[in-house]
C-alpha cells in the first residue's frame, strides 16, 4: 500500500518513519504486556482478547473517521511474474533466507552459547527496537542521497562480516554487539523495495507484493528445518552459510542500475524522465 501511495521521492523516508512508529508501538506494548503478566498476573487468554477487543475498535475508528481514497493506478488481480523483475526476487529470496538465520539461530546462539536468558534476550530486542526508533527514518532519507545501490552494497558487506564474525565470536558482549549491528541492517532493506518502486510498472505493486511474500516464505519453511540439522552438529556452519547467502545478495546488488535515485515521474505525461 505504500509503494501505491507514495512518491519515489518520499517512499524511502516514509517507510523509515513507519519501522520507527513500529518500534515505537512495539517498544510501548512489550511493557504494558510485562506489566499485565508479572504486576497483574493476568492470563494469556485475558491479554489475546483485551488485544483482539483494541484492533476491533481501532478498525471501526479508522472505519469511520477516514475517507475513502481512490488508488491511482488500478492493480492486476492476477499473478505477475515478470523477467525484469528477477533481480528484486532474487534480493527478496536471499533477504528472506538471511533473516530466518538471524532471527532463529543468532537467538540460539545467545541462549545456548552464552547463557543469555530470556530477561537479557528481551533486554536486546528492546534496544534493537529503540535504535529503529531514532534512526530508521534517517536511514531512509540516507538512501534518498546514496541511492539504493550504494545502500544495499554497504548493508550486504556489513552482513558478510557480521555472518562471519557471529561464525567464531567467543564473547557474550561482542556477541550482543554482533546481534544489534545485525538487527541495525533490517531498515536498510528499504531500498530493496524502493528498488522495485522505481522499476515497475504501478500496477504490478500489489500483486509482486504476493508474489515477493511468497518468495520470502519459501526461505522462511525451509531454510530454519535445513539449517536446524546443520546446527546440530555446528554453529559456526549455520553462519557461515549466512555469510555466503549475504555475500550472494552483495554480487546481485552490483547489478542494480547506477542511476535509480535520478529517475522521476512526470505526472503530467506519464513519462520516466532522467534528470
Amino acid at each position: 500500500m505504500s509503494l501505491q501511495w507514495l512518491s519515489k521521492e518520499e517512499a524511502p523516508p516514509v517507510l523509515g518513519k513507519l519501522i520507527a512508529i513500529s518500534s515505537i508501538t512495539s517498544l510501548f506494548l512489550y511493557c504494558i504486556i510485562w506489566s499485565l503478566l508479572e504486576i497483574f498476573n493476568l492470563d494469556y487468554k485475558f491479554i489475546f482478547l483485551i488485544a483482539g477487543l483494541i484492533c476491533i475498535l481501532i478498525s471501526i475508528h479508522l472505519f469511520i473517521s477516514f475517507p475513502f481514497f481512490e488508488i491511482k493506478n488500478k492493480q492486476h488481480k492476477k499473478i505477475i511474474l515478470k523477467k525484469e523483475y528477477s533481480l528484486y526476487y532474487i534480493l527478496i529470496f536471499l533477504s528472506g533466507a538471511r533473516r530466518q538465520i538471524f532471527v532463529v539461530f543468532a537467538a540460539f546462539l545467545m541462549v545456548e552459547k552464552f547463557g543469555y536468558s530470556a530477561s537479557q534476550v528481551t533486554l536486546l530486542f528492546l534496544v534493537n527496537y529503540i535504535f529503529n526508533w531514532f534512526f530508521a527514518e534517517r536511514i531512509g532519507k540516507l538512501i534518498n542521497i546514496f541511492g539504493e545501490k550504494k545502500c544495499l552494497i554497504f548493508e550486504y558487506i556489513g552482513l558478510v562480516i557480521v555472518f562471519t564474525s557471529y561464525a567464531f565470536v567467543t564473547n557474550a558482549y561482542i556477541a550482543a554487539g554482533l546481534y544489534i549491528i545485525d538487527h541495525m541492517f533490517f531498515a536498510l532493506a528499504i531500498a530493496i523495495n524502493t528498488y522495485f518502486q522505481k522499476i515497475a510498472d504501478p500496477k504490478d505493486i500489489a500483486s509482486t507484493a504476493g508474489v515477493s511474500f511468497t518468495i520470502n516464505h519459501i526461505a522462511a519453511v525451509f531454510i530454519p528445518v535445513l539449517l536446524g540439522f546443520v546446527w546440530i552438529n555446528s554453529h559456526s556452519i549455520v553462519f557461515l552459510i549466512g555469510s555466503l547467502f549475504a555475500l550472494l545478495s552483495l554480487i546481485a546488488s552490483f547489478f542494480l542500475p547506477n542511476n535509480l535515485s535520478k529517475i522521476i515521474l512526470d505526472e503530467s505525461n506519464l513519462k520516466k524522465v532522467r534528470i
